[in-house]
């Protein structure tokens, strides 16, 4: 019985040292994965067909980018997109579904801790009958904390008030971001990894 009983113990805390071991792993690959061109504002990328400077995007692997928002829902809303411009998730391959989701996770965590708070609202809007406006597969991040919204659904209502080129929708109240706000803000993001 006590053998039985050390076994399991010994066995939860391998368990355990193998998933802070993956963590590590996936980090240190993550970071090493992301480009020169991220951290030096590089040439940019292609979000559908919109122009997105380098020094909007601030974390990059060999298949991901993210990039701040024209027009933030909350504070740190940032959108995390797969290279390949294709406009519905079920086009993106295994590996390029696995890495954006391995992205969103480490963007997560980050935006988390930078804006004290526990909870995020992870949204695709896939196709525009859903309120794709982009079309180009995007994950939204929203950082969340209490009382950002009159209902906590009301944040996909105000995910769909704005349009592809960045003009303002007919009930938006949101006002685009210069170009400068953005590259302050993807600079202050970019810190973070």
């Amino acid at each position: 019985m006590l053998a039985r009983s050390l076994a399991a113990r010994n066995a939860v805390v391998v368990a355990r040292l193998h998933r802070a071991s993956a963590r590590r792993i996936v980090a240190a690959t993550t970071r090493s994965d992301m480009s020169s061109d991220a951290r030096a504002h590089g040439d940019g990328v292609s979000f559908g067909p919109i122009a997105i400077p380098g020094a909007q995007v601030f974390y990059e692997t060999s298949q991901t980018f993210a990039l701040v928002n024209l027009k933030p829902v909350v504070p740190g809303h940032v959108l995390v997109c797969p290279r390949r411009s294709t406009p519905k998730f079920t086009d993106l391959s295994d590996e390029e579904i696995s890495d954006l989701w391995r992205t969103v996770a480490v963007i997560q965590r980050a935006l988390e801790r930078e804006h004290d708070t526990s909870s995020s609202t992870l949204a695709i809007q896939d196709g525009p009958l859903a309120g794709q406006t982009v079309p180009h597969v995007h994950v939204h991040v929203l950082p969340r904390r209490v009382g950002d919204f009159a209902r906590n659904d009301d944040v996909y209502d105000d995910l769909e008030r704005w349009n592809a080129d960045g003009s303002k929708a007919l009930d938006d109240d949101r006002p685009p971001r210069s170009a400068e706000e953005m590259r302050a803000e993807a600079d202050a993001l970019r810190a973070l990894f």
